[in-house]
């Protein structure tokens, strides 16, 4: 007779699935992540890949994980250490051990802990619980690998058992957590539709699971999790990659223009390239080009032509693309360049995350060549800064750089599908008959020194643009020191008044609060928790977040001056702190850095917060 659990009843909890890289660990967190977000949940999730292709089985280096915070509200982050570890093998028990809390649950498949996979992954003992000094932990040890070969006898192979022990480990945790299987259950029928026979084989599998946890002899917490009311809409589970696709999407359609993107795939940029590639009954086009040069020529191309055109990338791509990208500049082209930050410098760690691109994103190229800057926040907010970006390229005649990271690009959160009577036209500064008169292809608009748009087949506007500096008044090449400086001073001047189209910085927090945290991109789900835990225990202190860098908001300045003490907290080792010193006369904050290809710790950040206070 099993023993009667205890429930834990909680705000919010948080689930690391790991394994090898080959154990389905993304897809077993993938599928209960979209279960949660079914059921009312918010959740933000972090897959984390391990850099080698294929490490050596039940090796540390193989190890794949994928963590997931969810509750009723204010989730803001993956969470800092996990309430359950679904640890596959010793390696992945050993790696996310650091990532434990004291009481938490974790379920192990004993199959996978035999002597050599202990010898595998390091252990120098045959108790690795002890080892690790995890005496605190409830553990699940659970035969996953012989269940699942017992629930497949004489309907599927022992390769197909093995395939399916993460849908197992999914079963127990649906258990753990009180959760219907019937979601789970569609979600596998639509991933195998083609392959009935892997349906039928994983749906017993998901069963066994979850029966096995309801007979389970032992004595451990299940969980309940509350759930709230969401505004009413249609709602996904979408990662930063995706919502950056759809963003573009979106920004096409409401400017009329057919978008094209140019791209080479890269770590962790290439799932936006997959996802439009396969719009195309949106009439997207999609050129996979043999190197990132030829990527961004062929979208400069394009957007020639009269196209939203993008290319996206990562730090490494985003270094040879700068020439082109310069050349954008002083063609003034619009252009949208998607760079997802991975960790570097060179090849570096590519499936970990940083900040470490915003100084190549501003001053990166050859020439005074300025160009928008901007970051995306989370993932969802990915689908809203890509947006931003085409509306500013197609409007302002430039290009635009937009920064997200490998952390909000692979993680991601409910979204609710936005409604696009919501979001701003879009208007080229197309030449119009009423300047047809005298027109030359650097003919501006005096209110913003943009440039009209004229698309190439327009009868009477014939014309070249180039790398070549241009004359001014007449369009026509000069090498005149004069009309360089002067063409050099309006084209930063263009950039500069682009935030006159721009929203308000806004702070959130105390108004009287002495100090003031700052942050950009994609660590804001950290900071603000961070912030909100300070502000729980007694502290006054403020926070703001900036999307748009180059230029910066109009109220940004007096903000960044009116506190006695300002925090910029970000990763790497203080780029964007130097750059706010140059356009802040008298500005001088106090920084918090760290580079490690891993989001923050919100309680190490609490603490450096209450330390300054």
């Amino acid at each position: 007779m099993a023993h009667e659990t205890k429930v834990k009843e909680l705000d919010n909890v948080v689930i690391r699935f790991s394994g090898d890289s080959g154990d389905g660990m993304q897809l077993a967190g993938t599928l209960f992540s979209n279960l949660s977000a079914a059921l009312g949940n918010e959740i933000i999730t972090f897959p984390d890949y391990p850099a080698e292709i294929r490490a050596p089985h039940g090796t540390l280096s193989g190890v794949s994980g994928y963590q997931m915070h969810l509750g009723a509200k204010n989730v803001f982050t993956p969470g800092d250490k996990a309430d359950v570890l679904i640890a596959m093998n010793p390696a992945a028990l050993k790696v996310n051990a650091q990532f434990l809390k004291s009481d938490s649950v974790v379920i192990i498949d004993t199959d996978s802990f035999l002597k050599e996979d202990l010898e595998r992954a390091l252990f120098q003992t045959d108790d690795p619980f002890a080892e690790l000094r995890l005496s605190s932990v409830q553990v699940v040890a659970a035969p996953i690998t012989q269940m699942c070969k017992d629930a497949l006898e004489g309907v599927a192979d022992n390769k197909q058992a093995l395939k399916s022990r993460n849908i197992f480990a999914l079963g127990l945790v649906c258990w753990l957590f009180n959760r219907p299987l019937e979601i789970v259950e569609k979600l596998l029928s639509e991933k195998f539709k083609k392959k009935p026979a892997v349906l039928q084989a994983n749906l017993l599998i998901l069963q066994a699971g979850f029966n096995y946890g309801h007979n389970i002899h032992a004595n451990v917490s299940t969980y309940r999790i509350e759930t709230t009311s969401q505004q009413k809409g249609f709602y996904t589970d979408v990662n930063g990659n995706k919502a950056t696709a759809y963003g573009l999407i979106a920004a096409a359609e409401k400017a009329g223009l057919q978008l094209f993107l140019g791209s080479y795939p890269i770590t962790p940029a290439t799932d936006i390239m997959q996802e439009l590639t396969a719009r195309k009954e949106l009439g997207i086009k999609v050129m996979q080009t043999e190197d990132e040069i030829a990527g961004i020529c062929t979208a400069i191309g394009a957007s020639f032509a009269g196209s939203l055109a993008a290319t996206s990338t990562s730090g490494p791509g985003l270094a040879l693309k700068s020439e082109a990208i310069g050349l954008a500049v002083i063609a003034e082209i619009p252009l949208v360049i998607i760079d997802v930050q991975r960790s570097g410098p060179s090849t570096g760690m590519p499936t970990k995350s940083e900040q470490t691109d915003l100084l190549q994103a501003l001053y990166g190229r050859n020439g005074e060549s300025p160009a928008v800057v901007m970051a995306a926040l989370s993932p969802t907010d990915c689908f809203d800064a890509a947006f931003w970006a085409s509306k500013i390229a197609l409007e302002h005649m430039t290009p635009v750089i937009l920064l997200t990271d490998g952390y909000i690009a692979n993680g991601s959160s409910a979204w609710r599908i936005p409604d696009l009577e919501e979001y701003p036209d879009i208007k080229p500064p197309y030449v119009t008959p009423e300047i047809q008169k005298g027109w030359t292809p650097y003919q501006r608009n005096p209110e913003n020194d943009v440039r009209y748009w004229a698309i190439p087949g327009t009868e009477g506007f014939t014309h070249r643009i180039g790398g070549l500096e241009k004359e001014f008044n007449t369009s026509v090449i000069s090498t005149d020191p004069d009309n360089h400086q002067k063409m050099v001073a309006t084209r930063r001047a263009k950039i500069d008044k682009v935030a006159n189209d721009l929203p308000l910085q806004e702070v959130q927090g105390d108004e009287d609060a002495d100090v003031l945290v700052v942050g950009w991109g994609g660590t804001y789900g950290h900071l603000s928790e961070a912030v909100a835990k300070v502000h729980e225990v007694g502290h006054k202190v403020a926070f703001t977040h900036f999307r748009f860098i180059d230029p910066l908001p109009r109220n940004a300045e007096a903000i960044l001056l009116k506190y006695k003490k300002v925090l910029v907290i970000e990763q790497n080792l203080g780029q964007f702190a130097g750059y706010l010193r140059t356009k802040i006369d008298g500005f001088n904050p106090l920084l918090f850095n760290r580079v490690k290809g891993q989001p923050f710790l919100v309680s190490r950040l609490v603490e450096e917060i209450i330390q300054l206070l």
